[in-house]
């Protein structure tokens, strides 16, 4: 199967998460590239730098909600602002561990995020994200 996400963006500040994220992600073939930021504002430099075609634009993005420095709804807040022509293609997707119904119905007035997922992520939560949203069967 071909590739069909080029690049994924991990944002969390628990870098074992990252590392366990990462590691779920790459065991789908149709990912080529995965990325991590441990901080909203990391994250927002590398899109920027990808913007800059310094590193590959993320196709997704995995998103924490709680995280010091610029939580997830601060970053969304900021990703907003960065040129839509270029954003526009780029999913986001909330993986928290918050089972706040404020955050989920926070989530759900945003355009910018595309769904609210509860970690840890798994193959068939993966799966069913990538099938939902680009419309393609991983298993």
């Amino acid at each position: 199967m071909e590739k069909v996400i080029e690049c994924v963006l991990l944002i969390d500040d628990d870098k074992v998460t990252n590392f366990y994220n990462k590691r779920v992600v790459s065991k789908i073939n149709n990912f080529k590239e995965i990325n991590t930021a441990t901080n909203g504002q990391k994250a927002l430099d590398y899109i920027n730098n990808s913007k800059n075609g310094l590193c590959k634009k993320p196709d997704l993005i995995f998103l924490d909600i709680n995280m010091p420095a610029m939580n997830g709804w601060e970053f969304i807040e900021e990703f907003k602002k960065i040129d839509t022509s270029f954003t526009s293609s780029i999913k986001i997707v909330m993986l928290t561990t918050s089972n706040s119904p404020e955050d989920y119905e926070r989530s759900l007035t945003l355009d910018s995020v595309d769904d609210f997922i509860n970690k840890p992520l798994s193959i068939d939560l993966l799966s069913n994200l990538i099938e939902h949203h680009y419309s393609i069967k991983i298993y």
